[in-house]
């Protein structure tokens, strides 16, 4: 049955791939981005092989097809954030409960939010299991929506780029991208969570420093 699935979605994706190119991966990264529904690793690293690798084009192509992809990710982010912010908790509560999405598990990205603003969405859009819903409470605490699209595409340009140039390395074997993700995802996390501690630390040093800059030039002035 679920190979029957797979089987179909690569279907799909080829007939879209072929029609459309890039444009294609563009719309699938939107859809994918305001549903959680179709993964990234599939259609990324699919799109690697077949669009790239397959037609014998030059790897330095990755980076601009990165930017299609995370593009379309940021637009698709943004649709979750615009209906998070304008619908606020209760519409927010009413989609968890449809889709199945613990409560606590957003009030928990929420409250990392409020506490570190853009660099968690920067990090969360690199994190399997994180990037489709850090939208979510981004919305809910109102994070400038301008920083919100620049942090949401510079995290996604990472992702995207990575898995893409993942699947042109593997090549026909780009299916892989998918067991590899979850047998490393404790690595994975792991390099997040590093991406945050030197985000923080950068912060806490940047708002201490300028004080005592300011606090010495006064003592200058006077």
């Amino acid at each position: 049955m679920l190979d029957s699935i797979e089987q179909t979605i690569l279907s799909v994706l080829q007939v879209i791939f072929d029609q459309f190119g890039w444009y294609g991966v563009f719309g699938l990264m939107i859809f994918e981005n305001a549903t959680g529904i179709s993964p990234s690793e599939i259609i990324l690293a699919f799109a690697g092989w077949m669009l790239i690798e397959r037609h014998g084009i030059s790897p330095v192509f990755i980076l601009l097809a990165g930017v299609y992809a995370a593009l379309g990710s940021a637009i698709g982010a943004s649709i979750t954030y615009w209906i998070a912010r304008l619908g606020g908790r209760p519409l927010v509560d009413k989609f968890a409960h449809l889709f199945r999405i613990k409560l606590d598990y957003i009030e928990w990205i929420e409250n990392q939010c409020r506490k570190w603003g853009l660099g968690i969405v920067f990090i969360g859009r690199m994190l399997p299991g994180v990037r489709t819903l850090i939208s979510i409470p981004a919305g809910l605490v109102r994070i400038p929506f301008p920083s919100f699209f620049l942090a949401s595409f510079a995290g996604a340009y990472i992702w995207c780029t990575i898995l893409i140039g993942a699947g042109y390395m593997l090549g026909q074997e780009w299916h892989l991208i998918s067991q590899i993700i979850k047998a490393n995802l404790p690595f994975v996390m792991g390099i997040g969570l590093l991406f945050v501690a030197v985000y923080l630390v950068y912060h806490y040093r940047t708002s201490i420093s300028i004080p005592v800059w300011m606090r010495q030039t006064d003592k200058e002035l006077d």
